[in-house]
C-alpha cells in the first residue's frame, strides 16, 4: 500500500510541476503581450493628444483672429465658420478617440492584474502542494525502505531459525520409515531371532548329553561301592 501511495503521489507530483511549467509559460507570454500593448498606447497616445492639442491651439487663433477682424472681414465670416466648424469636428474625433484608447488600455491593464493575480494564487496553491506530495512520498520512500531492510533481517533470521530446527529435528524427531526400511528392518530381527534359536537349540542339546554323561559316571560309582 504504502508503495502504490508513493507512486500515486509522484504521479501527481509530476503533473503538478507540468501544470506550474505551463502556468509559467503563460504569464510570461502575456506580460510580453501586456508590455507591447502598453508600449502602442502610449506611442498612440501621445500622437492623438499631441493632434488634439494642435487643433485646439488653431481654433482658438481663428476664433481670436476672425474676433480681431472687425467689420473688414464680415464678408468672410461665412467661410471661417466653416473652417473652425470642421475643426471643431477634428477635435471632437481626437477627444473621442483619446478617450476610447484610454479606456481600452484601462480594461486591458485591468485584466491583465486580474488573471495575474489569480495566476499568483494558483502558483502558490499548486506550489505548496508539490512541496508537500513531494516531501511525503520521500518520506514515504524511507520508511519502505526501512521496511524492506527490516524485513530482509526478520527473513535472514527466520531463515537461520529454520535451518537450525531442521537441523534439531533431524536428531530428535524419528523420521518415519519408509517400506522398504521397515522389511528390512523386521527381515534383520527374524534372522537375528532365528540365530538366537539355533544357538539356544545347540546349548540345549550340548546341556543334554553332558548330563547323561554325567549320570553314567554316577551309576558306575554306585556299583562300585
Amino acid at each position: 500500500q504504502m508503495s502504490a501511495r508513493t507512486a500515486q503521489l509522484k504521479e501527481e507530483v509530476a503533473a503538478l510541476h507540468a501544470a506550474l511549467a505551463k502556468l509559467a509559460s503563460a504569464q510570461s507570454e502575456m506580460d510580453k503581450m501586456r508590455r507591447q500593448e502598453h508600449e502602442v498606447f502610449v506611442q498612440n497616445h501621445a500622437e492623438m493628444k499631441q493632434g488634439l492639442e494642435g487643433v485646439k491651439l488653431a481654433l482658438k487663433i481663428l476664433g481670436e483672429y476672425y474676433a480681431s477682424a472687425g467689420d473688414a472681414h464680415k464678408a468672410q465670416s461665412g467661410g471661417s465658420s466653416g473652417i473652425i466648424g470642421l475643426l471643431e469636428v477634428v477635435e471632437s474625433d481626437f477627444a473621442k478617440n483619446l478617450a476610447k484608447e484610454e479606456a481600452e488600455e484601462a480594461d486591458a491593464e485591468s485584466q491583465y492584474q486580474k488573471v495575474t493575480q489569480e495566476n499568483k494564487i494558483t502558483k502558490a496553491t499548486k506550489s505548496q502542494d508539490e512541496k508537500y506530495k513531494t516531501q511525503e512520498f520521500k518520506s514515504l520512500d524511507k520508511t519502505v525502505a526501512e521496511y524492506s531492510s527490516d524485513r530482509e533481517a526478520a527473513n535472514s533470521e527466520l531463515s537461520a531459525v529454520l535451518e537450525y530446527y531442521g537441523k534439531i529435528k533431524e536428531r530428535c524427531i524419528a523420521k518415519p520409515e519408509t517400506y522398504e526400511e521397515r522389511k528390512a528392518r523386521r527381515e534383520a530381527e527374524i534372522e537375528g531371532l532365528k540365530q538366537a534359536l539355533q544357538i539356544l537349540k545347540e546349548e540345549t542339546a550340548a546341556f543334554a548329553q553332558r548330563a547323561r554323561h554325567g549320570g553314567r559316571r554316577h551309576h558306575a560309582f554306585l556299583a562300585a561301592q
